[in-house]
C-alpha cells in the first residue's frame, strides 16, 4: 500500500514548502529535496548520500523520532558549517510512516 507523508521543509531562501513524500521509494530526506529540486543542482547531496560531505545539513524543527545519528554522520557534522543542535544529515533520514510531519530547514550552503 502506498503511503504518502506530510513533510514540511523550507529552503535556503526562507521559502517554505509542504511536501508529499513517498514511503515506499527507499527515498531519504536529501533526495526528497532533490526530487522537488529545492536547492540548486551541485548544492545538496554532493557526495550522493554517503554521509561524506555535508551538503544536505538541515536543522530539524519538529519533536519527530528520528533514527539515531550514526558515527560518521556524527563525524561529518562535527566538521561542517553552520552545524546547531538540531542538526542532522539529510541523506540519512529515510522517508518511513513514522516521518509523518517532521519538519526542517535546509541548512545555508558552506
Amino acid at each position: 500500500m502506498e503511503q504518502d507523508i506530510n513533510i514540511k521543509i523550507t529552503d535556503r531562501e526562507g521559502v517554505t514548502h509542504e511536501i508529499q513524500a513517498p514511503t515506499d521509494m527507499a527515498m531519504n530526506l536529501m533526495e526528497v529535496v532533490r526530487s522537488y529540486e529545492l536547492a540548486p543542482e551541485g548544492t545538496i547531496g554532493v557526495c550522493g548520500g554517503m554521509a561524506m560531505c555535508a551538503s544536505c545539513q538541515c536543522y530539524v524543527l519538529s519533536d519527530t523520532q528520528l533514527p539515531e545519528m550514526q558515527d560518521d554522520e556524527e563525524a561529518m557534522l562535527s566538521e561542517a558549517f553552520y552545524v546547531k543542535d538540531n542538526s542532522r544529515l539529510g541523506c540519512q533520514i529515510q522517508m518511513t510512516p513514522d516521518m509523518e510531519g517532521l519538519e526542517v530547514e535546509l541548512a545555508p550552503e558552506s
